[in-house]
């Protein structure tokens, strides 16, 4: 099978597998919420998950599975652009509440970056494998890798862009980003899921704040939880989603603690209206909060889009 025809098989599959129970009953003691439109496919297939009795970090990992075996998404995932050299290579993060983690990053050809993070985390003693050492491993534990060859949409772009090389971020770029998303389930219990292929046309080896734990993601049973998007490099200087956690672990609100690491990225760039990071974070009490510096940070709660405040507007 080719890598076009295993991502479309792969996506259909599970899209069928989840919205297939898209109206069963819902479970007001759950909670979901991801980053984007492209969030909205993914916590139905979370919330699935969990009404069928997985675990949240089940939860977690199938829905944004359903992100990464999109082929059309540019941003997750074997479909997503490339580096500056033509290279798709991947980054994920899972994270559960007694704060165990994984990770893998530079990595290319995996289907899946964010189910082999989470081998990492369940079958070695370490949280982050990257490039080829996180490869073998995926090799060694049964996970093929498939060709990593662009899609005929990303070998267009990045054509592109080679004729120019810019390397401008473009914010809001086509309303996704890195898909983070977060869950508790009616105990309490609390997770977290971060994929992504990275910034655009990105110096090859380039890692941004996806697998690194306390920047792209962070999770904490004993208060909440909190997710970043956007230009990774502002999220890994500051340490966004530790930040924002630790601001609820402090008394504030998630709405508060998004707009405290906000606030602190805005104040390290003075470039911020250049670029866009976008947070979520919950609490113990399934409150959430959502911010972003720019406007057009889009989000899904459960099974609703909803746009989040901004630093700018």
């Amino acid at each position: 099978m080719n890598r076009r025809s295993f991502l479309q098989t792969s996506v259909g599959v599970a899209t069928l597998a989840s919205t297939s129970r898209i109206f069963a009953r819902s479970d007001d003691a759950t909670l979901v919420i991801s980053t984007w439109n492209h969030g909205l496919p993914a916590n139905i297939a979370a919330r699935a998950t969990l009404r069928n009795g997985g675990t949240v970090l089940d939860a977690v990992e199938h829905g944004v599975m359903i992100v990464e075996a999109d082929p059309t998404n540019l941003s997750v995932g074997l479909g997503g652009l490339p580096d500056r050299d033509g290279i798709v290579t991947l980054d994920a993060s899972i994270m559960t509440g007694d704060c165990r983690a994984g990770s893998v990053c530079f990595v290319q050809g995996i289907a899946h970056p964010i189910s082999l993070a989470r081998m990492v985390m369940e079958r070695t003693p370490h949280v982050i494998l990257a490039g080829l050492g996180a490869e073998r491993f995926a090799r060694e534990q049964g996970i093929s890798q498939v060709p990593n060859a662009l899609t005929l949409q990303a070998r267009k772009a990045w054509e592109v862009w080679c004729k120019e090389k810019n390397y401008s971020p473009v914010i809001n770029i086509e309303n996704h980003d890195t898909i983070g998303l977060l869950a508790i389930n009616s105990s309490g219990e609390m997770a977290g899921a971060c994929t992504t292929s990275g910034l655009a046309f990105k110096a090859h080896g380039r890692v941004g704040d996806s697998p690194i734990i306390g920047a792209g993601l962070y999770v904490d049973n004993e208060v909440g939880a909190a997710t970043c998007t956007g230009l990774g490099e502002s999220v890994l200087r500051t340490l966004a989603s530790f930040l924002a956690v630790e601001s609820m672990r402090s008394g504030a609100s998630p709405q508060q603690a998004c707009e405290t690491a906000i606030k602190r990225i805005v104040s390290k760039h003075s470039n911020y209206k250049d670029f866009q990071v976008g947070i979520l974070a919950i609490d113990r009490q399934r409150r959430h909060g959502a911010y972003s510096i720019q406007k057009g940070f889009s989000y899904a709660l459960n099974e609703e889009l909803k746009t989040s405040a901004s630093y700018i507007g």
